[in-house]
């Protein structure tokens, strides 16, 4: 991919729309509207980092209902040309093809890498990563095994979904207030994941969401970890300009 003259790259991550209650969603989701709204003057693309939905799961023909505000302005955008890609989260990852189908958004369930210019990306939501989260990563196999997805769409949507959000608000799906507390440079499990890989290959920057924490931690000299946050609380953002990743806070 190469950056056209005067446009960047923007990343974002971990909305959680839906928590705690549709009142307080509602702001959220006008203020990262509104968000959307002042990057599509100089946006080449937009990377959403997962957990954009609380809960959510797309029945063959019926999605939650809600976020109209977002899902309208992301078709938006995607129907103006500017390309935006999605990576399912830990809270989402039950998406099938509407995003496709209907908004134009491409989809990914795994990370990915991303050449830009001379750039180097490697980026995912990051949920079951790095040595720790073995409790979550079991339950990741339970809650992607297809023979269980056949099962819970069996459910009425009303049921469905109400059984959906109390396992998202109760129990935060394995995983709770600990995920948002700094761990130290040397015990956070995404950076430890990220200098494993860059064993592998060189990799510039290492983005990823799901830790609800702001972090720009250096790995080497030329290979930087940022984690985006998320819009519960800190309203943090990422863009790329072509040279420089830069973490940035929403006002």
């Amino acid at each position: 991919m190469e950056l056209p003259k005067n446009k960047k790259i923007y990343f974002a991550a971990d909305n959680h729309l839906g928590f705690p209650n549709s009142a307080e969603s509602r702001l959220r989701e006008k203020h990262f509207v509104a968000w959307l709204e002042e990057v599509r003057k100089d946006a080449a693309a937009i990377y959403l980092l997962g957990d954009l939905f609380d809960f959510w799961f797309e029945y063959k023909t019926v999605v939650p209902k809600g976020f109209v505000r977002v899902l309208g302005k992301l078709a938006e955008l995607s129907d103006e040309g500017i390309p935006i890609t999605f990576f399912v989260g830990n809270h989402d990852l039950w998406m099938r093809d509407y995003f496709q189908k209907e908004l134009g958004i491409i989809v990914y369930h795994q990370p990915i890498t991303l050449t830009v210019g001379e750039t180097n990306f490697f980026m995912g939501h990051g949920d079951g990563l790095g040595p720790r989260d073995k409790g979550y990563k079991r339950m990741k196999k339970l809650f992607e095994n297809p023979l269980a997805k056949w099962f819970f769409r069996w459910l009425h949507p009303d049921l469905g979904m109400q059984l959906g959000h109390y396992m998202s608000l109760k129990n935060k799906l394995i995983s709770g207030a600990e995920d948002v507390k700094f761990l130290g440079d040397d015990r956070e499990w995404l950076v430890a994941y990220s200098k494993r890989k860059l064993k592998e290959k060189h990799y510039d920057y290492f983005v990823f969401g799901h830790r609800h924490l702001p972090l720009e931690i250096k790995l080497s000299e030329k290979s930087q970890y940022i984690n985006l946050g998320d819009w519960i609380t800190h309203n943090t953002y990422a863009e790329f300009d072509g040279n420089n990743m830069e973490l940035k806070t929403w006002k």
